[in-house]
């Protein structure tokens, strides 16, 4: 059984998944370059602009290139280039493999020294960009260039619904790639990450798919000067999340800090609440939970101590799983009060202030974080009974007291979470 804390390195049959998309991935860039390498690039121009529009998309990234789409603009121009069919009126001829290249040859991992330096996207977001642009192109190019597109739809709106139907699809793709992948590196529900990754387009990944869009349409009226104008509005929507994010991070340090107050004053264990919202949230995704809710229950359990702050006298080791239900109530309701008090959502109060009811009053996040908060002292032996700690010990007793004080499946779902060491998991924006 993997310790509390650590985790556990994937084993081969976890990797796979992410290793066949990789391989996948970079074969298709090899056979890409090594094809437009030997024919030569078709309408030099139009393939400049787009890989030059793909590399400031890059450049102007935010962060570390970890969240779900850290390069709006350039993902929005790549898949402009894989739905253009005309330039200003004439005809476009590149094809799949060359439309790959470009975009290959745009991005950090593909591209010259001049942005190689800087961080990049993972791998596997690598990875995800050339198999989701490829999938877009193989579906419109080929019928493009053979004519057949235009005898079907024309060029009237039928062609636009055409490409707007098409970036849908090739969203959905991307979604259900992305929550494959996730699902084999930590064993989460598939269901609760294929929601994840749904509700997250209708947000910068609706605009990407929208400009994308724009973009390939008004090149094909307007030509190449129409990619500065309608790139702009989205580079202004990625500004404008970029401060939400630095919004969201500030905020959730607030509350780290707040919750560190106990420890700082001697009331609870270096380190406890960020174990226990560590376990939260690990089982929280076990049990299906997603988005808002993992956000609220990762609060609460680094709050969740947050009432002792109030108690005259601490309680030894801040053990409060051994204290008497009035006690515990006591502690709970004045943590509750406390949150309150720091302006953050009222659901992490009521998840906070939840903790000392019988678990089958409580809401599934209330009786996640008690059983956390339960596991993570009994592991240690923390309390006035002494009892022998360790994982297998703590488990044990969390099992006998499912009659009342837990919930039998949410037990055996921390017990999962810490025989593969489930705690790998990113904290809530």
């Amino acid at each position: 059984m993997t310790a509390p804390g650590a985790r556990r390195p994937l084993t081969r049959a976890e990797r796979l998944p992410a290793t066949a998309a990789h391989a996948v991935a970079g074969l298709l860039a090899a056979v890409s370059y090594g094809w437009t390498l030997w024919h030569g690039v078709a309408e030099r121009p139009v393939a400049l602009a787009f890989g030059v529009l793909i590399t400031l998309g890059e450049l102007a990234r935010w962060g570390s290139g970890k969240g779900r789409e850290p390069a709006p603009l350039g993902a929005a121009g790549a898949l402009a280039y894989a739905l253009l069919g005309q330039n200003a009126g004439t005809a476009t001829h590149h094809g799949v493999l060359q439309v790959i290249a470009v975009v290959v040859a745009g991005s950090p991992r593909g591209g010259g020294a001049a942005h190689r330096a800087r961080p990049g996207p993972t791998p596997t977001t690598s990875a995800r960009r050339v198999l989701t642009v490829a999938f877009a192109a193989a579906c419109f190019q080929p019928l493009y260039n053979a004519g057949k597109l235009e005898g079907w739809v024309g060029h009237g709106p039928w062609y636009a619904l055409f490409i707007v139907v098409l970036l849908g699809l090739t969203a959905l793709c991307d979604a259900v790639l992305a929550a494959a992948l996730a699902h084999a590196r930590t064993r989460w529900p598939f269901g609760p990450l294929l929601r994840d990754e749904l509700r997250a387009m209708p947000g910068i990944g609706s605009a990407v798919c929208a400009t994308g869009a724009v973009m390939a349409l008004a090149v094909a009226v307007a030509g190449l000067w129409a990619l500065p104008v309608f790139s702009l509005p989205l580079l202004l929507t990625q500004l404008a999340f970029r401060r939400y994010a630095a919004v969201r991070a500030t905020y959730r340090q607030t509350i780290a800090s707040l919750a560190r107050a106990t420890e700082i004053a001697g009331y609870t264990p270096q380190g406890h609440a960020h174990r226990v919202a560590g376990l939260s949230r690990a089982v929280g995704r076990d049990l299906g939970l997603s988005g808002p809710d993992l956000t609220v229950l990762e609060y609460a359990a680094l709050m969740h101590d947050i009432g002792q702050l109030s108690l005259v006298d601490p309680v030894p080791e801040g053990a409060t799983a051994t204290l008497p239900e009035a006690q515990q109530r006591r502690i709970a309701l004045l943590g509750g009060a406390v949150v309150r008090q720091t302006g953050v959502d009222s659901a992490v109060a009521v998840v906070v202030e939840r903790q000392a009811d019988p678990y089958r009053d409580q809401p599934l996040t209330a009786r996640i974080v008690r059983t956390a908060n339960a596991y993570d002292e009994m592991a240690r032996g923390e309390g006035p009974s002494g009892a022998l700690g360790g994982p297998l010990n703590a488990l044990e007793r969390l099992r006998l007291a499912t009659g009342h004080d837990y919930q039998p499946e949410v037990v055996e779902s921390l017990a999962r979470v810490v025989s593969r060491g489930g705690l790998s998991s990113p904290p809530a924006g």
